[in-house]
Formats: structure tokens, sequence, C-alpha cells
């Protein structure tokens, strides 16, 4: 008797099947020799930015919230989290690390998937690499890996799993958390086709959840998930092995469309990591273009918000679809505010961290300009662009288009950028000496002996 799956095979296109065989064997096989060092460079700055926003971010509400939760029902002091003395066993580290890190919406984005790529991951592998010997090549070849599958798949169904209203990061994150995690395993084919099984029957996050403490959980949940699934698959638990291709499997169940080729086409050629971004505002990459825009007018104009009759943005459809809050409330909320993000901008001048807590939201001078804005969809704007107008109390009217956003692959945020950031993001949670460390590790992580060593520094507990 044949499966469904079976039965289905000969109606899809080749590039459609044996999908989960092919990236299990393209996982296993990986070698850190064969990465480009574009691509080991790239991981060092992506592990750079990931751990200043899960270091920054440790002392959330959300994360006392979540550690509150946990820490009864935890097993051994197995790993670190980070920013705090706390150590929890591996698979809720890594929950509550990819809380943490995610808690901000400061933390790096692929823009093609709308995948926040590091946030699933880094959880995952960090956690093992405390557990077990893991040295830093191997490190690195592991997050490669989870990189690619996540991102790839992402291209394979989105936009139209957005478009149903899942949250991409979650839905996709915890199959880079489990071939991530089944790499430093040293799993052989056949157990990661099912670690890939077990993460595609582990979807996480709706995006009806933005603008809440639960957006943060679904890179941690998928995190969670993704090493569960890698330790079960260790062990012998089987799942299908046609888990992303069945009829009914992963990808036709979570998109209307499917993009097959992206999953495969070009793999260990083309790498998904030079396409990553990372944030110089704490908010959706959405309205970069929008803060990036208004900063520049404030800056070049002197502006203040008395000198504003009104503010009027031309911005892509997807910002009035996510970020469409007129009046927010708490800092969480703000950042799905396009309305307060660009009052913010004109009157604070940047849009960190500190500018989203839930006292700046309702400061009666940046709520009074924030009322002046308004935003139309234009579909021939782009996802990094924006048109900024602001109309003066004088009459004039200055204009600003931003074509590609700061932070952008095309425009991206230097090294020394990111290291500013991970030096405020850790201002008070870290000692600066450690923070310098921190930074040294993340620069090095390819001929680190003991990749351990970056969980444990970026630990307030550890030496």
């Amino acid at each position: 008797m044949r499966t469904l799956s079976e039965t289905t095979a000969g109606e899809d296109p080749p590039e459609a099947r044996d999908i989960t065989r092919k990236l299990a064997r393209y996982v296993v096989a990986a070698r850190f020799q064969d990465l480009p060092e574009g691509v080991r460079r790239e991981i060092g700055r992506s592990l750079l930015n990931w751990l200043g926003v899960a270091v920054g971010g440790s002392r959330h509400e959300a994360v006392e919230i979540a550690l509150g939760a946990v820490t009864p029902f935890s097993g051994p002091q197995q790993a670190s989290l980070f920013g705090r003395p706390e150590r929890l066993d591996v698979i809720n580290a890594a929950l509550i690390n990819g809380i943490s890190s995610h808690v901000f919406d400061f933390d790096d984005t692929d823009l093609l998937t709308a995948v926040h790529p590091s946030a699933p991951v880094m959880p995952a592998v960090l956690a093992l690499a405390e557990l077990n010997a893991v040295s830093g090549c191997d490190l690195v070849t592991a997050i490669t890996m989870g990189f690619e599958v996540e991102c790839r798949l992402g291209r394979a169904v989105q936009p139209a799993l957005g478009n149903i209203g899942w949250h991409p990061t979650g839905v996709v994150g915890v199959f880079g958390a489990a071939v991530a995690a089944g790499k430093l395993l040293g799993l052989d084919e056949e157990r990661m086709c099912h670690a890939v099984g077990l993460a595609a029957t582990q979807p996480v996050g709706v995006r009806e959840m933005f603008g809440s403490m639960t957006k943060s959980f679904h890179p941690g949940r998928a995190a969670q998930s993704g090493l569960l699934a890698a330790f079960l698959a260790e062990k012998g638990y089987t799942s299908s092995l046609q888990g992303i291709e069945a009829k009914c499997g992963w990808a036709r169940l979570v998109s209307a469309k499917q993009d097959w080729q992206a999953i495969t086409g070009g793999l260990g050629e083309d790498y998904e990591i030079y396409r990553n971004t990372y944030k110089p505002f704490a908010c959706g990459l959405v309205v970069h273009p929008v803060i990036d825009g208004c900063i520049q007018l404030r800056n070049e104009h002197n502006l203040t918000a008395s000198m504003i009759e009104r503010v009027v943005l031309e911005v892509s459809p997807i910002v009035l679809e996510l970020t469409n809050k007129k009046t927010p409330q708490t800092g969480l909320e703000g950042k799905f505010s396009v309305y307060y993000v660009a009052a913010l901008a004109i009157v604070a001048g940047r849009a960190d961290e500190t500018q989203f807590s839930n006292g700046m939201v309702c400061d009666p001078v940046i709520t009074a300009l924030r009322d002046r804005v308004s935003a139309t969809a234009n579909p021939s704007v782009g996802k990094q662009q924006a048109h900024v107008r602001i109309h003066l109390r004088d009459g004039r009217v200055l204009e600003s288009f931003i074509a590609e956003a700061v932070g952008s692959v095309k425009n991206p945020m230097s090294d020394a950028a990111l290291e500013a950031k991970f030096r405020d993001l850790a201002e008070g949670v870290l000692p600066a000496e450690r923070t310098r460390r921190l930074i040294d590790l993340c620069r090095s992580v390819e001929r680190l002996a003991d990749a351990g060593d970056v969980a444990r520094a970026a630990a307030t507990g550890s030496s």
C-alpha cells in the first residue's frame, strides 16, 4: 500500500522530490574548509550582533516572566543565560536566550524572507557548545547550515506564508535550529532526515502576536523545538522522510505557494548569510526607511516638534499591514506603530532600545507629534524605501526619499557600528572588560578550541 506522499510524487516537478533528504545530505557533508572566507566573516558579525541583543534583552520583563515559569521544572544546570547569572538545562536555556534575543526586535533579518536567522539557531548551538566539546570551526559550520536551511525554506514559502498570518521566524527557524544542532551532534543522513521531519511538525508563531511578549516566544520556542528534534533524532526517534515536501507535509500546509528550486538550487555555491542584515534601530525593518528619512531631515534642518504642522509618509503596503498601531500604549506596541517611530525619530534623533520604553511611548511631545503623522500605502514603494514629507508651520515642505535604508544589504552597518551597538546593549549588564572579551571572541570564533567560551563569557555568573 502506497503512502499519501508516494501517490503524489509523480505529480511533482523534479525539484520538489526528496527535498528533505537532499537538505540532510548537504548538511551532513558540509565541511568548514569548504566555507568561503566571506561566509565565515559574516557568521562572526551575526554572532556579535545576536549576542549583543541577547545580553541587552536579558533583563526585560518578558524574560523575567519566562524564566520564573520554567525554572521550577528545569533540569541540570548545563547552559548559560546570556546577561544573567542563572543556568538551566540546555532545552530551557535555548528558550530563554531565544526570547531575550528577540524581545527588543533588534536582531538580524533576512530581507527576502523577513526571517530573523540568528534567533532560533544561536541559542540552540551555543547551549550545545557548553554541553559537548565543540570547536569554533564546528560552531561556524553548524550556524552556516542552520542559516542555509531556514532561509532557503523561507524563500520557498514567502510571501504566501506571511500573508496567511504565520510569523516566518518561528515557522522556518525551527528547521535552522534542528539542522544546526544535528550537525554538532554528528547526525548521519538518515537521522538528519528525521530531525528535519521532527522540525516540520513543530511550526510556531502567528502574526497576531506582534506587539506583545509572545512575538519573542516564537524564536525561543523554535530554538527549543529544533534542539529537541535533534536530540530525538540522535536517539533514533523517527519521522516521515518527506516532512517538507509531502502532500500533507510542512511546505504545503504553511503556504499556498512553493518555490521548490529555492530550497536546493545552488546549495554549496550561493550562501544565504550574504543577505543577512543588522538593525541600527530597535524595531521592525519595514519602518527603518521612515526612521532613516525622518532623522536625516531632523538633523539637516535642526527640526523640533513645535516647528512641524504634519508629517506625511508614503510607504510599502506591508508597513501598514504590520505597523498600523495609531495609539500604542507600551514600548512593544510602539515598535509596531509607524506613526510613533516617525515622531520618535524627529524628537529624539535616534531609535535604539531606550526609545521604546513604556514611558517614551507616552511622552506628551512625541504623542502630540505622532497624532500629526499620516501614512499612505503605495505599491510602488519598496520594502526598504519610504517617502517622507514634513510640512512646517512656516509653509516649507521638506522631503526625503530613502531608496536603501541604513542597515540594508546595500547600505550595511560597518564593523565599528556593530561593535558600538554591542557596547550600548551590554552597558549596565556586563562589565567593560567582559564586553571587550566577547567582541574579541566573536571576531575570532572560528579559531576557538572551545566554542563554549563564548556562551560562558556572555553570562554574568561566570569569570
